[in-house]
């Protein structure tokens, strides 16, 4: 048996229904304007595999700006109705159009909501005669052998709610910093909103003289595990010691643990005096620059505190 061929043949079957979509049969005008001019929620609702489709659409028009729940019609009657305002939308999913726990509801949510949008195959249906406006899932073939699974069906549906999802982004001028904003734990959010100051060390950092002998300057560096020690002046950023500029040391004839650690210092380091920037900023700069410590400084180069390249990183700080 091919399974490689069956896998094949199921994708190209359901790519094939989801292309059979006449979209000018569906009054996507009509929909999105309603849903626009609400100031409520869109509720969505669902029985079996229509249910758990329903609930990645609600999912997904929630974090793309319009605000949705769903709802299981049998807890709806237990009580949830309670959620539903007479400002709210429901969009009801029904393949059939005759699930027994979203019929006896009908009623209930004509008395309780501003519209109501179902999803099913038949127009005809008792579901749909009961709403407002219809969005048909019409599919001549399920993608499982024997045409009882939902399979096409359950695709088809999930795609019109991206459809409808992706209108209603467009219609709100949704951007990628809107969404961000609704995913502050994601990668995206963390780039658009995370700030250096938010991750940078202002504790127990590596600080030292000048002056002092580099042996000290090399207990300093141990102590603080940052691979570096910083040179200050009155708290001013004066040079730094990495573990680059240790090794290279090492090299010279004249090298001496006695020496003055300025001796072995690069005087002119990277930094930034500006805390407030964006962490993936941090990021793209230590890159560039091919350094792994960044010092922060105020306007004055008044040290404030550090942040390592492993920070950023383990923090979920990337680059796109």
């Amino acid at each position: 048996m091919d399974f490689q061929e069956i896998a094949k043949e199921v994708l190209e079957l359901e790519a094939k229904e989801l292309l059979k979509v006449d979209t000018t049969k569906i009054d996507f005008q009509g929909i999105v304007e309603t849903i626009l001019n609400s100031s409520g929620k869109l509720i969505v609702m669902g029985v079996g595999k229509s249910g758990l489709i329903g609930q990645k659409i609600a999912a997904t028009l929630a974090s793309t700006g319009t605000p949705s729940f769903f709802i299981h019609p049998t807890e709806a009657m237990h009580g949830d109705l309670g959620m539903i305002e007479k400002r709210d939308i429901v969009l009801a999913i029904s393949y059939s159009g005759e699930s027994d726990e979203l019929i006896a509801i009908l009623p209930h949510l004509k008395r309780l909501s501003h519209k109501i949008i179902t999803m099913s195959k038949n127009p005809h249906s008792s579901l749909s005669k009961g709403g407002d406006f219809f969005i048909p899932i019409n599919i001549e073939k399920e993608a499982c052998p024997i045409n009882t699974a939902p399979t096409s069906s359950t695709t088809l549906t999930l795609a019109l709610g991206d459809a409808l999802a992706v209108c209603l982004m467009k219609a709100r001028n949704f951007t990628t910093h809107n969404f961000a904003s609704f995913h502050p734990g994601g990668s995206l959010g963390k780039k658009l909103f995370v700030k250096i100051k938010d991750l940078m060390q202002k504790e127990n950092l590596p600080i030292i003289s000048p002056e002092i002998p580099l042996k000290d300057a090399i207990i300093k560096m141990s102590e603080a595990r940052l691979g570096s020690a910083i040179l200050a002046q009155n708290n001013q950023l004066y040079g730094i010691l990495s573990d680059g500029d240790l090794r290279r040391a090492m090299m010279a004839k004249d090298f001496s643990l006695e020496s003055p650690v300025k001796s072995y210092a690069t005087l002119n380091p990277k930094f930034c005096d500006n805390e407030n920037i964006l962490a993936q900023q941090a990021l793209e700069f230590i890159e560039q620059n091919k350094i792994q410590l960044l010092i922060i400084t105020d306007s004055t180069k008044n040290i404030k505190g550090v942040v390592h390249l492993h920070t950023l990183i383990s923090a979920g700080i990337r680059n796109s």
